[in-house]
């Protein structure tokens, strides 16, 4: 990391490629109506029959089929418009001014432009993820974003340009002791330096205090990030950057039950409402636990499996993201002792046990089961 990057490159980078792909898609429709035709446009079709596990990009991606949406179908007229509202809105009211946007503020933003262009939230999130799917960009390439809530921490320095001066700034991520809440400008901003060797990801906000105040990314050399249950999309593609980037792995340590293990399971392989889209997920990210072999090993404090609990372990046990030996093992074990156990729970040993004991013997194990080949 020694070459300098220059001041907002990697977003700048993001915005051109995006502004560009809204601008050629109202282009394409104006030479359709130049032309005197129905404009149309296609974009991949996003059921459950056209979307499947990509072993080559170990992520869930989209097929061939298509779907096509035509001002000839009066049907199609209104998310036509919606569409095109929305592709307008992103590249002449966000990327040129250098704006961004919540989904909440998209919804009543369109209020401002026409009358009630969207019934509901739901109906105007929906209509953004037809355009990322129809550009093959990420919302938040094109400066809309959900509401801010996970965080980081650690030795690493970032560059951006600062929005007031159009200078260059820097910081150090390890500047606010609560750490820094991943917004749209860390997420896009120029990685400069850093003394980490790894990436520590944790479920819950309690943990992640826990491990600033151990110190945990100095005695790891590690990156701390708060997923704050199943990670923002914002949040997944900073941990792809790290990963990719600056080459440093990924491990996650999430609660002892089948949803932590899928909030693990979003970052290394991705999620079926996100297979339109590529570069969010971190596919040779490690799973730390909580396991089952912990709650015995360590006689955590556990709450008995609920149905739902069971039913969630047998699909994943199926699931072609979850076929590793290790995570077999590990979802059959969970079935077999039907308990949990929050990662909380392993600060019933002491407030120190988890970064005195507990993470140091887990990268001693995973290491081993790196060399066994079962991960």
């Amino acid at each position: 990391m020694s070459k300098q990057p220059k001041a907002g490159a990697f977003a700048d980078e993001v915005k051109k490629k995006a502004f560009k792909k809204l601008v050629d898609l109202g282009k394409d429709v104006y030479a359709q109506l130049l032309e005197e035709k129905y404009p149309e446009f296609q974009m991949p079709l996003r059921t459950s029959t056209n979307i499947y596990y990509d072993q080559k990009i170990r992520q869930y991606t989209v097929g061939s089929r298509k779907v096509k949406r035509s001002a000839r179908n009066v049907r199609h007229l209104k998310p036509f418009l919606q569409t095109l509202f929305v592709a307008s809105f992103a590249a002449r009211d966000l990327i040129e001014p250098g704006r961004t946007s919540t989904l909440r503020d998209l919804y009543y933003s369109s209020e401002a432009h026409m009358a009630k262009m969207f019934g509901n939230q739901s109906e105007s999130d929906n209509i953004i993820t037809d355009v990322e799917a129809i550009i093959g960009m990420a919302r938040e390439d094109f400066n809309i974003f959900p509401d801010a809530r996970s965080t980081i921490y650690g030795d690493l320095t970032v560059a951006f340009r600062d929005k007031k001066t159009n200078q260059k700034r820097e910081i150090n991520l390890t500047f606010n002791p609560d750490g820094q809440t991943i917004g749209p400008t860390l997420v896009k901003s120029d990685f400069v330096k850093t003394s980490a060797d790894k990436v520590i990801c944790i479920e819950s906000g309690g943990m992640f205090q826990r491990l600033i105040e151990e110190d945990a990314d100095e005695q790891f050399n590690a990156i701390l990030i708060h997923l704050a249950g199943q990670a923002p999309r914002g949040t997944r593609r900073i941990i792809r950057r790290l990963n990719s980037e600056l080459k440093l792995p990924v491990y996650a340590f999430v609660d002892g039950d089948p949803w932590g293990l899928h909030i693990y399971n979003v970052i290394a392989a991705g999620s079926a409402t996100a297979a339109h889209l590529t570069g969010l997920t971190t596919p040779d990210a490690i799973w730390m636990g909580l396991t089952a072999t912990d709650i015995v090993s360590y006689d955590l404090p556990t709450d008995n499996f609920t149905k739902g609990d069971t039913t969630r372990t047998v699909q994943l046990i199926r699931d072609p993201r979850y076929q590793k030996p290790y995570l077999q093992e590990e979802l059959k074990k969970f079935l077999k002792l039907k308990k949990k156990a929050e990662q909380q729970s392993l600060t019933s040993k002491s407030l120190t046990f988890v970064a005195d004991e507990y993470l140091p013997a887990k990268f001693k194990e995973i290491e081993k089961l790196q060399k066994d080949g079962k991960i």
